[in-house]
C-alpha cells in the first residue's frame, strides 16, 4: 500500500457521462472496461461504451432510485439494487431483465457477485443480508439460498472474498461481519470503526479486507485473526488543499500492492 507523499494526478481527457436526470449513486465498470454502468436517483440504470462516452441503453423499471449496481465478474449479468426493495438481474450482451430478486424488506443498498458469477449477495435497511442463485439450474436461478442475520444497522456494502467461500457485509452499526456462506454462520466479526462503515474490498489473495467508513480512515483488516493492521488517516485522508476528507470507498488494485480511497473531496 502506498502511504508517500501525495503527487500530483495527471489527467488527460476527461469524458463526461451527463445524461441522467438525477444525482448518480453507483458507477461500474465492465470486467474489460469496455462498458461503464451508472445508476441514478431517477430510477434508472444507463449502460455506456467507456471510450466514446455514447449511451447505450437507459433502463427503467425499479419503482424508486436505484442505489447500486455491479456487473457478474464473468461480465454476463450485471446486478441493480432500489429503493422499491428490489434486485434487478440483467443480461449484458442485450440489457433485458432476467430476475427480480424480491425479498427484502426495506431499500437494497449493496449487491455483490461470487468470483464464479453463480451466487449474488444482497443488503440493506432491513439490516439483512440475502444470498441469491442467479446463474445455477433454471428452477433454481433467482432463488433465495440464505438469510444472514446480525447487523443492528443498515448493511451498507459486500463482498466475497476471491475463493468465494467467505462473505463480508459492512454495516451503520460500525461492524464487519464475515460469513461462511454454506453454513450461515460469523466467521469474524470486525469493530474499530468509530462511525458507520460505507465500503469493504478483500485484497486479491483473500487474506486482508479494507474497509472505509464515514471518518478520515480507512482500516486495512488480517481475515484470519479479525485484527487490524493497518490505519491510513491524516494527513494522506484527512486533508487535500486544506479540506477535511470523510473516506467513502475503497478498493485494492488487481496485484494487492495498491490500496486506493476515495473521499467527498
Amino acid at each position: 500500500m502506498n502511504s508517500g507523499p501525495r503527487g500530483k494526478l495527471a489527467v488527460g481527457r476527461v469524458k463526461f457521462f451527463g445524461r441522467h436526470r438525477g444525482e448518480v449513486n453507483s458507477s461500474a465498470f465492465s470486467p474489460d472496461g469496455q462498458r461503464l454502468l451508472t445508476a441514478s436517483e431517477d430510477g434508472c440504470v444507463y449502460g455506456w461504451e467507456t471510450q466514446s462516452g455514447r449511451l447505450l441503453w437507459r433502463l427503467g423499471g425499479h419503482k424508486g432510485p436505484v442505489r447500486f449496481c455491479r456487473f457478474s465478474p464473468d461480465g454476463r449479468l450485471f446486478a441493480s439494487t432500489s429503493c422499491d426493495r428490489t434486485v434487478r438481474l440483467w443480461d449484458a450482451a442485450d440489457a433485458k431483465c432476467l430476475q427480480v430478486l424480491k425479498g427484502h424488506q426495506r431499500s437494497v443498498e449493496t449487491v455483490s457477485f461470487s468470483h464464479d458469477s453463480k451466487q449474488l449477495a444482497s443488503g440493506g435497511w432491513d439490516k439483512r443480508v440475502m444470498l441469491w442463485e442467479v446463474q445455477g439450474s433454471p428452477l433454481q436461478s433467482g432463488q433465495v439460498l440464505r438469510h444472514f442475520v446480525g447487523h443492528r444497522d443498515s448493511v451498507q456494502s459486500s463482498d466475497f472474498a476471491p475463493s468465494s467461500d467467505c462473505l463480508a457485509s459492512g454495516s451503520w452499526d460500525k461492524t464487519i461481519h464475515i460469513w461462511k456462506p454454506s453454513t450461515r454462520s460469523v466467521l469474524i466479526q470486525l469493530k474499530g470503526h468509530i462511525t458507520w462503515v460505507k465500503s469493504i474490498a478483500f485484497s486479491p489473495d483473500g487474506q486482508q479486507l479494507a474497509s472505509a467508513g464515514y471518518s478520515h480512515m480507512v482500516k486495512v483488516w488480517d481475515c484470519n485473526t479479525g485484527k487490524c493492521t493497518e490505519t491510513l488517516k491524516s494527513p494522506i485522508l484527512c486533508f487535500w488543499q486544506g479540506v477535511l476528507n470523510v473516506a467513502h470507498a475503497c478498493a485494492f488494485m488487481p496485484d494487492g500492492k495498491l490500496l486506493v480511497s476515495g473521499a467527498v473531496d
